[in-house]
C-alpha cells in the first residue's frame, strides 16, 4: 500500500517536471501586473495600530503608571521618546529615529517593565539601571543602554559596589558568631542547634 502511494506521488511529481520544460517560455515570461500588486503591500499598513483598543486590566494599567516619559538618550548617540498614547489609557507611543511604535504593557514576572507593538515586533525594556528597544521579529537591539537621570543614578551605584560574584566564597563569619553556645544541661543537642 505504502510502495502504491510513493510510486504514484513520485509519478506525478515527474509529470509535473516534464509539463514545466516542455513549455519553457512560460516560465521565462514576466508576471502580470496583479500578481505583483497582491506581493508589494504598503510598508506603512503593517505598522499602523488597529483603531479598537482592548481595555487594559487593573495590572496593566499599575504597569503602565511606572513607565518613565520623555526623551531618553541612548548609546551611540541615539535618542528614544516615550509618550503617553492621546486616547488610549495606559498605551505608549514610542519614537526611534522614524520609527514609530505603539506600545501596549505586558505583565512580567521579574518586576521589569515591558512595552511590546505587536504588530512590528517591538519590545521596550524598562529596568532599574537601563532601558533599550529591541526587535524581536529580527532579534537584534534598536538602541541600547538608555538612561534617564534615576537609571544614571542606580548604574553609578551599581559600578560603585557590584553584586558578589556567585562562585566566590562567603565571607568567613566573626569570631564571636564562631563559638558555639553552651547549652543549658536540659536542653537535647541535635544538628540543628
Amino acid at each position: 500500500m505504502l510502495k502504491l502511494l510513493v510510486s504514484g506521488l513520485m509519478l506525478a511529481g515527474i509529470s509535473c517536471v516534464a509539463a514545466h520544460a516542455a513549455d519553457p517560455a512560460a516560465a521565462r515570461s514576466k508576471p502580470s501586473a496583479k500578481a505583483k500588486s497582491a506581493r508589494q503591500l504598503p510598508a506603512v499598513a503593517a505598522v499602523q495600530p488597529a483603531e479598537s483598543h482592548v481595555p487594559l486590566s487593573a495590572d496593566h494599567l499599575e504597569v503602565a503608571q511606572r513607565v518613565v516619559l520623555g526623551k531618553v538618550p541612548c548609546e551611540l548617540g541615539a535618542h528614544v521618546s516615550v509618550s503617553a498614547h492621546e486616547t488610549a489609557q495606559g498605551r505608549f507611543v514610542l519614537e526611534h529615529g522614524r520609527q514609530k511604535f505603539h506600545m501596549v504593557p505586558v505583565l512580567t514576572s521579574t518586576g521589569a517593565i515591558r512595552l511590546e507593538d505587536a504588530a512590528s515586533g517591538a519590545v521596550w525594556l524598562q529596568l532599574a539601571n537601563k532601558s533599550m528597544l529591541m526587535d524581536q521579529k529580527q532579534g537584534r537591539r534598536l538602541a541600547d543602554a538608555c538612561m534617564n537621570a534615576e537609571q544614571v543614578t542606580v548604574a553609578d551605584a551599581m559600578a560603585r559596589s557590584p553584586a558578589p560574584h556567585l562562585l566566590e566564597p562567603l565571607p568567613s563569619a566573626p569570631a564571636a558568631a564562631a563559638e558555639p553556645a553552651k547549652s543549658s544541661p536540659d536542653v537535647v543537642k541535635t544538628a540543628t542547634n
